[in-house]
């Protein structure tokens, strides 16, 4: 029997593939909610699909997503960057990068972890929703906005309200698996 799963992943393997295994998993560890945070503000203005592709070369070209070595990234690994085919090469999101990196580990020093910032706005519980249809999901919540309001405050880039409720949605803090999907009640 075929598995249901929501509309926005089927009919490629790399995406129900994500779909399947990652996408809405709540996610408590800082590394994995670095990179999903890095992921998402280089998806701003384009497609997931896009990002998911190119996820192995973003891996590869920012040191594993280790935000140690990022916060202190130097011109020429921010140029050599700039020059590297296999990722988004967007001025703006490479340096916000490395900012989001320094801004990142002064929440860790606050909180003693991202993860306790991140899941303190829903007293650490992911929200489930009843979404019937993937496009009637919504692209930003007020509580994405209040999340990206102090994000930025924080210092952070390229984390408006809708990036922000992708990487939500990403990491599990809310459920937006269509209710016939086979993963809504398994997340």
């Amino acid at each position: 029997m075929k598995k249901h799963r929501c509309g926005w992943c089927v009919g490629d393997n790399l995406y129900e593939a994500y779909h399947d295994n990652e996408w809405g998993v709540p996610v408590y560890n800082d590394d994995k909610l670095f990179e999903f945070l890095i992921l998402e503000t280089f998806q701003a203005g384009l497609s997931w699909i896009t990002v998911l592709r190119k996820r192995e070369n973003f891996k590869k070209a920012f040191d594993n997503f280790n935000y140690k070595k990022i916060a202190n990234y130097q011109q020429a690994k921010i140029d050599a960057l700039l020059q590297d085919a296999g990722i988004i090469r967007n001025k703006l999101k490479v340096n916000a990068t490395v900012s989001n990196a320094i801004a990142f580990m002064k929440i860790q020093e606050e909180f003693g972890s991202f993860s306790k910032y991140f899941w303190s706005f829903v007293d650490d519980k992911p929200i489930k929703n009843s979404i019937k249809n993937y496009k009637d999901a919504p692209g930003n919540t007020p509580l994405s906005d209040i999340i990206s309001k102090d994000l930025k405050k924080r210092g952070f880039k390229f984390v408006g309200s809708t990036v922000v409720y992708a990487h939500m949605q990403a990491t599990g803090m809310v459920n937006d698996h269509e209710v016939g999907c086979f993963r809504y009640n398994e997340v």
